[in-house]
């Protein structure tokens, strides 16, 4: 993605390409660029909110960080993976005989994939909102 100079990061830090590259499966490659986008989309909010951080400091404004980058093509694959699992309709239990199993279709994605460790270094301090005053007796 090319940048002017003096230029913060934009959004979508990646290209639908780069998903299709990474993937192993031909459901992810076959999404079309529009739902490629989405699922990008998602990844991105997703990274934003964990660090709190929109990557928009003078250090950003050539490229993310690997890592960053990583995490939001992981993510992003998760998300279309989950979408093709919703659309095709996934068990979630199923019963033979003597044997049973049952997925956990309530876990965290991003958890899932260990994001926190790739992310923990861009981590920014949540901003309340809100000022803190100290008064004091003159």
């Amino acid at each position: 993605m090319k940048k002017n100079q003096g230029e913060s990061m934009k959004r979508p830090w990646i290209e639908p390409q780069q998903i299709r590259e990474y993937t192993s499966s031909p459901k992810v490659e076959a999404r079309t660029d529009s739902q490629l986008a989405y699922d990008i989309a998602r990844a991105e909010r997703y990274v934003i909110f964990h660090t709190h951080n929109r990557f928009e400091a003078e250090e950003y404004e050539s490229r993310l960080p690997s890592d960053v980058t990583m995490a939001v093509i992981l993510l992003a694959e998760a998300y279309a993976k989950q979408a093709i699992t919703q659309k095709e309709g996934a068990l979630s239990s199923e019963t033979f005989d003597d044997y049973s199993y049952t997925v956990d279709t309530e876990t965290d994605i991003a958890d899932s994939l260990g994001l926190g460790m790739m992310l923990a270094e861009y981590v920014l301090p949540e901003d309340s909102g809100k000022v803190a005053m100290n008064l004091r007796k003159l």
